[in-house]
């Protein structure tokens, strides 16, 4: 049986705080216009945003201003 979306995202973040926002930051950029970085028919920029994650091809890089404040 195939696992629904918010079950494989349940699943793969489970509390880690690094995963989430890096979804919430790449559905951030994919709603304001980034191009995606698989092929895909998809539109939701959530689905996207997981889809890239689970392959591997985003990653969490901190702020710049969030380091200089540091």
């Amino acid at each position: 049986m195939e696992t629904s979306l918010p079950q494989r995202l349940q699943k793969s973040v489970s509390g880690s705080f690094q995963k989430t926002a890096l979804l919430q930051k790449r559905v951030r950029e994919l709603i304001r216009g980034a191009a995606p970085l698989l092929e895909t028919r998809e539109r939701n920029p959530i689905k996207i945003a997981f889809l890239e994650m689970e392959r591997g091809l985003i990653e969490l890089i901190p702020d710049e201003e969030s380091q200089a404040g540091a």
